[in-house]
């Protein structure tokens, strides 16, 4: 039996399913390898692993071709789904694999647009948009029975609108429960848990719980005794936590996740509370949580301090790592960085943006060059009123107000950088630039420059713009 062939079987009429003896008549010399299943599996889980520690804490295999990421609250810290998705597909492609991903609001939907839908990939289903995805696919991508789909096409039943729109009760008395089962699962109203992929190496804690709870004050208790049984995990190995995954599972076996990261590796366990205790608000726990699991997919080394020991908070002094972890996971780690100077010639290209604890950059700011604190990302028009070619503005209107120029000092004369592809710069072709500092009669301080060297028409047009504003 015929389990993957390659992209040239296929375009001969070779499909998945086809005997070895039919396949031989399509293509005589075709070259068959035994199939290992086993090593398939273990290949399956490897990659969701991967998938794991990058994406997402909820991902489970889905043999024997696929595998069910729960992104869920994940999706912010990729930029949105599209772009997690996108950049799930490029890594998946770049190993070596062919991938077919679809994101949808139920993993019913996202299996079957993933398997039958052709065209760009990857691909999204809007949200509350998983009825009209479905609607004209075939009955077979409901994942049921390959002898129960053909049995429904010939009784007419070739798309799941059809399935949709038709009474319940003949098909489910002739095909059983489980039909209509994976229809609901796909369409939402039934969930579909799934069974989370934890590597084994990984240090965790499990709480099973004699009667399920539901409360926030419920959760940090339990909380609270898996940070602790995690941190003596860490501390026996000598690492630190860098992320971790809280896991709850539902009485209805639906398991929700949440994923907070921290900026330096910790062992602090008030600190690791506090980040998972904000999280709570997240969490549905619909009948009630029966267990509750926590996960460090990703730690560092961490040598023991003297600070480990001490029981007061005041003691140990000001905590950065920590003010950054707590706003870094209330907003986001896209939301947080701080600035640094980066080698440009060009103002706008002279601030770089890099994580809130990294170390400093290997250049300084240039003192005798000062740039304004509030800088316009593009510099915008602006009418001046100045002599040429090197006087400063003595008027100028920006956004409809008019400001008249009390002092100003200048030009600094900038070129553009030439080792950059042409077309780089907002003002190409065109690379002299005057710039002038100039303070209004209302106190104001702007940084104003002009397109050309004022007397040559060839360095640039003389139009002027604004591009920043001091404090």
């Amino acid at each position: 039996m015929i389990a993957s062939p390659d992209a040239r079987a296929l375009a001969m009429g070779v499909v998945p399913g086809m005997t070895v003896t039919k396949a031989r008549a399509l293509v005589p010399d075709l070259e068959v390898v035994d199939a290992d299943l086993d090593g398939d599996r273990e290949a399956l889980r490897r990659l969701a692993l991967w998938a794991a520690r990058r994406y997402s804490p909820q991902v489970a295999s889905d043999p024997p071709d696929g595998l069910w990421i729960d992104i869920t609250g994940c999706e912010d810290l990729f930029g949105g789904e599209i772009a997690l998705a996108k950049d799930l597909y490029r890594r998946v492609r770049a190993s070596g694999l062919a991938a077919h991903v679809a994101v949808a609001d139920t993993a019913g939907c996202a299996h079957a647009v993933a398997r039958h839908v052709r065209g760009a990939r990857p691909i999204h289903v809007e949200p509350r948009r998983t009825v009209q995805a479905l609607e004209l696919l075939p009955v077979s991508a409901l994942r049921i029975e390959p002898g129960v789909a053909a049995e429904l096409v010939r009784m007419g039943f070739s798309r799941i609108e059809q399935l949709i729109a038709a009474p319940r009760a003949p098909l489910a008395k002739r095909f059983g429960r489980q039909l209509y089962r994976r229809l609901d699962q796909a369409l939402g109203t039934l969930p579909e848990p799934i069974d989370p992929v934890v590597a084994s190496e990984v240090p965790r804690a499990t709480r099973r719980l004699l009667e399920p709870i539901g409360t926030p004050e419920a959760f940090e208790q339990v909380i609270g005794d898996l940070v602790r049984d995690l941190a003596a995990q860490l501390l026996a190995k000598g690492r630190g936590a860098r992320r971790l995954d809280l896991l709850f599972e539902r009485v209805d076996g639906h398991v929700q996740a949440v994923r907070v990261g921290t900026a330096k590796p910790t062992r602090d366990e008030p600190h690791l509370a506090r980040l998972l205790n904000a999280r709570i608000g997240e969490i549905e726990p619909g009948l009630g949580i029966e267990g509750m699991t926590l996960a460090c997919p990703l730690s560092e080394p961490l040598a023991p301090s003297q600070a480990d020991g001490l029981a007061s908070p005041a003691a140990r002094g000001p905590d950065l790592p920590a003010l950054v972890d707590a706003l870094a996971n209330r907003f986001g780690q896209r939301c947080l960085y701080r600035a640094a100077p980066r080698e440009s010639a060009m103002p706008e290209r002279g601030v770089d943006s890099i994580p809130a604890l990294a170390p400093p950059a290997a250049i300084a700011w240039e003192d005798d060059l000062p740039r304004p604190a509030r800088m316009l990302d593009p510099p915008e028009r602006i009418e001046v009123t100045a002599l040429l070619p090197d006087h400063p503005p003595r008027l100028f209107v920006w956004r409809g107000q008019r400001h008249r120029v009390a002092r100003a000092d200048g030009p600094e004369r900038l070129h553009g950088e030439w080792w950059r592809e042409r077309g780089a710069e907002a003002d190409a072709p065109y690379t002299v630039r005057d710039y002038f500092q100039v303070e209004t009669l209302g106190g104001g301080r702007y940084w104003l420059f002009r397109l050309g060297d004022g007397e040559r028409p060839a360095t640039g047009p003389m139009q002027w713009f604004i591009h920043g504003a001091f404090a």
